[in-house]
């Protein structure tokens, strides 16, 4: 046990070596860790919200949005599928939405049996479970076709809306620079949102509350204006707001959405902001023809179900990309670029809870839990040098090492510490120097068993080491399924938790065995003082 090769010794420094380079930065000013070579490491541990303070938001989505937007979506496949069904298009009257339903009446009765295979096909299974589709197919009235979504599809697109939320959020936090945003699903249609060191909600509310829904559309001409007064738009149009002016009536149809932006960037253009985008290869050639087919004819720019701009056509804009103009300011052309870059939210999301949590309280945790873990250690020293002697003095030497190995491995791997973190490393302090009350303990045993000062080392060593790995080993199960079940701070406390056992037991038995095996072999005592 106390024999290690010159390979094992220089692994053993590498890992300390390694551990120290990443925990050294946490002790350096931000400025000069920036001006470290690439190859140095110069990751910093991230402080979560109830540290470094920032804002906390709680939203909501609509069941009743995602139905709507559930049936224009079924309302376009069932317009598109008719058009293109096997034997020919299938002819149809009065297809549209009414009373949560989509429907439409056929008008060759031929044609009604091939309509209703056709829906039919279109109603996917949910869940994987028999029986269950994602809505139902019924005819009424002899040729009235009607599809109605069913509870469990409902529930279905709900689940799907919001993971995909999920995702949008982060990518628009991540857009904003900010590091180690907690983003998490709370219930069936709630998302917790906290993001550390961003001290202002109004702008976090303004990035992520917006659905982010881009359309291009023809504005219909022919429409009636004292009609349009009335708030009656002909049928395939709708009126909309803008932010320009009056109501401005637009064809129900796209040219082409956001679903096919593959960049948005601020720019400038004659000294003003603006937002330039580029669509991908279907979108451009859709864009394209489009803009030929109706040369001299406005069109509008919509975000959320408002219009941004209403240019005309001059020219056939070719090569898939273009300029939205808007009353635009530098940042909000900015914010823009984010929203159309990180893609539409599925759902629209309403804040029903929002909070700041100012760095001044998490600066007091800071010290709080630095004061709990030098009080800590200090008092954990003492115990031990005063019961131990050197081998308490090689365990002190271990505990520093541990803590420093437990920052650099948080910090090469980009972790958040919050204030359960704090615990659990404080937890750690403690629970390290176990292994080595252990291991001095079961040589103070073997000391009296009458056996030589290096036999009963190496026996200590070894049979401790079986009680110390199966008391660890429970403890990191325990870890994992804090993290497993847990959410938010208590994955936190698990992670510090996990790394603080892993690191423990490589310094109290590995690196003080290391230790103890040097000076045993330069000063080959014949009685320990232990």
């Amino acid at each position: 046990m106390l024999d290690f090769s010159r390979p094992q010794v220089l692994g053993i420094l590498g890992v300390i070596l390694a551990g120290l380079l990443f925990a050294l930065p946490n002790f350096l000013p931000a400025s000069l860790v920036a001006q470290f070579p690439s190859w140095v490491p110069g990751g910093q541990l991230n402080l979560g919200l109830d540290l470094r303070g920032g804002s906390h938001i709680l939203l909501e989505a609509d069941p009743a949005d995602v139905r709507r937007q559930r049936l224009e979506i079924l309302e376009e496949t069932v317009r598109a599928e008719l058009r293109q069904a096997d034997g020919g298009p299938i002819r149809v009257t009065d297809l549209g939405t009414r009373d949560g339903a989509v429907t439409f009446t056929v008008r060759e009765p031929a044609d009604l049996d091939r309509a209703v295979e056709l829906m039919r096909g279109l109603a996917r299974p949910v869940g994987g479970l028999t029986g269950q589709r994602s809505f139902d197919v019924e005819v009424r009235d002899g040729t009235r076709v009607v599809l109605t979504p069913t509870a469990a599809g409902l529930a279905a697109e709900t689940d799907s809306a919001m993971a995909q939320a999920v995702e949008v959020i982060r990518r628009r936090i991540d857009e904003l620079g900010t590091r180690e945003p907690t983003i998490l699903r709370q219930g069936a249609n709630r998302i917790v949102v906290q993001v550390p060191g961003l001290q202002d909600p109004e702008q976090l509310k303004a990035l992520i509350g917006k659905t982010a829904r881009l359309e291009f559309k023809l504005v219909d001409t022919e429409a009636d204006p004292a009609a349009v007064a009335e708030g009656r738009a002909p049928p395939g149009s709708q009126i909309l707001p803008s932010v320009e002016g009056p109501p401005v009536v637009v064809k129900r149809r796209p040219i082409v959405t956001g679903d096919q932006l593959v960049d948005a960037q601020p720019s400038f253009q004659d000294g003003l902001p603006v937002v330039s985008f580029r669509f991908d290869a279907t979108g451009g050639r859709r864009f394209g023809r489009a803009t030929q087919e109706n040369v001299g004819k406005p069109f509008a720019i919509i975000l959320d179900n408002q219009v941004i701009s209403a240019p005309r056509i001059n020219e056939p804009i070719l090569g898939g990309s273009g300029i939205i103009q808007g009353n635009f300011t530098t940042e909000s052309a900015n914010d823009l670029a984010i929203l159309l870059r990180s893609g539409k939210l599925p759902v629209e999301l309403k804040v029903i809870e929002e909070r700041t949590v100012g760095p001044d309280l998490g600066a007091d945790s800071i010290r709080a839990g630095a004061l709990a873990s030098i009080l800590a250690v200090v008092l954990v020293a003492a115990f031990m040098i005063a019961t131990y002697g050197r081998f308490g003095v090689y365990s002190v030497i271990a505990l520093v090492l541990n803590g420093l190995l437990i920052l650099g491995i948080m910090s090469g791997l980009g972790a958040t510490l919050t204030l359960p973190g704090i615990a659990g490393f404080v937890l750690t302090i403690g629970a390290a120097v176990d292994a080595n009350v252990l291991i001095n303990e079961r040589i103070r045993e073997e000391l009296r068993k009458g056996r030589k000062v290096v036999t009963a080392i190496e026996t200590g060593y070894r049979e401790a080491f079986r009680a110390i790995m199966d008391a660890n080993v429970t403890n990191v199960i325990a870890a994992v399924l804090l993290f497993w079940f847990g959410s938010g701070p208590v994955k936190g406390f698990a992670v510090v938790l996990t790394i603080g056992i892993v690191t423990s037991v490589f310094t109290a038995v590995t690196v003080t065995r290391l230790m103890v095996a040097r000076w045993v072999r330069a000063a080959r005592p014949a009685a320990l003082a232990l």
